[in-house]
């Protein structure tokens, strides 16, 4: 376990303290170590983009228009912006 150097304390409502607690319990660790785990689990902006990039670089080629502006119609047209 890494050392532990910092306390904080927060403040939940009983809807939110039951679904942690609970969890919890399942797991048979203590409510702190869940809010660790999920502050773990969060990524970072540098991973967002990450996986953004390469979901883009993944996706299928498709045809796209040699004009710029019939570029920009079309994509003002998909998000239902008057041309």
């Amino acid at each position: 376990m890494p050392n532990l150097e910092r306390r904080v304390q927060i403040l939940l409502d009983e809807p939110r303290y039951r679904r942690v607690a609970g969890e919890a319990r399942r797991r048979h660790v203590s409510v702190a170590t869940v809010v660790r785990d999920a502050i773990d689990q969060m990524t970072s902006g540098a991973d967002t983009r990450k996986d953004a990039i390469a979901r883009v670089l993944a996706a299928e080629q498709m045809a796209v228009p040699a004009d710029p502006a019939d570029l920009r119609r079309e994509l003002d047209a998909g998000h239902g912006r008057p041309a």
